[in-house]
């Protein structure tokens, strides 16, 4: 049984309540920040508190809306929640007016009926795969001494991973779900960007950001996207014998760290037994990437036409000099070359679809490494360079327009990896069938 079914199971047999949980999160939430740890930005108690005890008013006259009413769910700080300041991690935007609307997925959650706990962490405007903040601190990994949550949904996945929450409102453009659900041995999917609608998310780049959620199961990022799209997709479990599994070295594979490495081959070593079929396939066009995004990529093009108004004035110098760096990169980029990356980008969707032929889903490392320790990115050389090793795998699906899952896959006794299963634009059903018979064998076997 899952988290979130193990939590309805209990609330329905009166067992707990909704106020009894939030209870709960909220003092795991303050025992958290008095240690120092910094996955919340904001707390709203009192209303948590208010809404939950509604909740149980609402399940003791049989209004149960969903698996997810009365559990406490945290948000990422770029989405409105009426009432609130979205500020996305920055200090430039801290003074702005509270949203007087929710943004669409909060509505949906709240429809639900989840108890929205507060406001998590992340990377300054979502500009980062490390979870870098000097506004509010870096989260660190529940699952080892002095390393990086990742981002740019660091504080999402730290709530989760510290049962502060049952899941974490998160978004991803270049990787910003699956970096931290692999670095805090969780469960993150990133579905096909054009299902669940933004309004009311302060965007990064509009050609690739996805709105997802971090948990603890498969299952459960499954309830999640079906409240968060409004879809319910047929998710259930592909048998594994027969299974047609794409992996490519490919660029995916390059420079990875021996955990990792070793994690992975132990997985397509245990689908091998399982009766799935590994299918190696050549994608050298992924090689072609570093000179597409050469100069900061749509992702940058995009983030400068959102930003231009504060770095072109007097408020760039609250920016973080780290993201304002990487943003300004978009003023070299014309409209022309713009439309270029945009034309290559299509250009490698259409070989994507032709490399992955019939397979059921592609396999890779979320990530290329084990979570950094936050001590080795002080320097600007270092961060930069880390960066790029961390988000370069989970930036091909975004560029490929695709989704992915990533799963933990590592023994009990090793440092948190990833594995993604991937697939193309509206192969979502697909992705989250395979994930979930490949999360039952990587649970028996690790």
């Amino acid at each position: 049984m899952t988290e979130i079914a193990a939590f309805a199971h209990a609330l329905a047999e009166g067992r707990t309540t909704s106020e009894a949980l939030v209870n709960d999160a909220l003092k795991r939430i303050a025992a958290h920040r008095a240690a120092g740890g910094m996955a919340y930005i904001s707390v709203d108690a009192d209303s948590a508190l208010n809404a939950a005890r509604a909740s149980d008013l609402a399940r003791a006259s049989g209004y149960v809306p969903s698996a997810l009413a009365g559990l406490p769910v945290s948000i990422k700080d770029l989405f409105d929640v009426a009432g609130q300041v979205t500020a996305a991690g920055s200090q430039l935007l801290a003074d702005t007016p509270p949203a007087r609307h929710d943004a669409v997925v909060v509505e949906r959650l709240r429809a639900a009926g989840a108890i929205l706990l507060g406001r998590t962490n992340m990377s300054e405007f979502a500009f980062s795969g490390l979870g870098w903040n000097p506004h509010y601190g870096t989260p660190l990994t529940p699952c080892a001494d002095g390393r990086i949550a990742g981002g740019s949904s660091s504080g999402a996945a730290v709530s989760v991973a510290l049962g502060m929450a049952v899941a974490g409102l998160g978004t991803d453009t270049g990787g910003s779900i699956r970096i931290p659900a692999a670095f805090c041995n969780l469960v993150g999917f990133k579905p096909s960007a054009s299902r669940v609608p933004m309004t009311g998310t302060f965007p990064l780049a509009t050609s690739l950001d996805s709105v997802g959620a971090l948990s603890n199961s498969v299952a459960d990022c499954i309830l999640l996207d079906q409240i968060l799209s409004g879809q319910s997709l047929d998710t259930r479990a592909a048998p594994l014998a027969g299974l047609r599994l794409a992996v490519t070295r490919d660029v995916v594979l390059d420079q990875l760290d021996a955990t990792v490495a070793a994690a992975f081959e132990r997985s397509l070593d245990l689908l091998a037994k399982a009766g799935a079929s590994i299918r190696w396939f050549d994608f050298p066009e992924l090689h072609q990437l570093p000179r597409i995004n050469a100069a900061g990529g749509l992702t940058a093009a995009e983030a400068w036409q959102g930003h231009r108004q504060w770095l072109e004035g007097d408020r760039s110098e609250a920016y973080d000099p780290r993201v304002a760096q990487r943003i300004r990169r978009g003023a070299a980029i014309s409209a022309a070359d713009y439309l270029d990356i945009q034309a290559e980008r299509q250009r490698l969707i259409s070989v994507a679809r032709e490399r992955m032929g019939d397979a059921d889903a592609w396999l890779l490392p979320s990530v290329a490494i084990v979570p950094p320790k936050l001590a080795d990115l002080a320097d600007d050389a270092a961060f930069f360079a880390t960066n790029g090793l961390v988000l370069r795998n989970t930036s091909v699906l975004n560029f490929l327009d695709g989704c992915a899952l990533s799963l933990p896959c590592q023994r009990g006794d090793e440092l948190p990896v990833g594995l993604s299963i991937a697939g193309l634009h509206g192969q979502d059903a697909r992705v989250l069938q395979v994930s979930r018979s490949i999360e039952a064998l990587l649970r028996e076997n690790t």
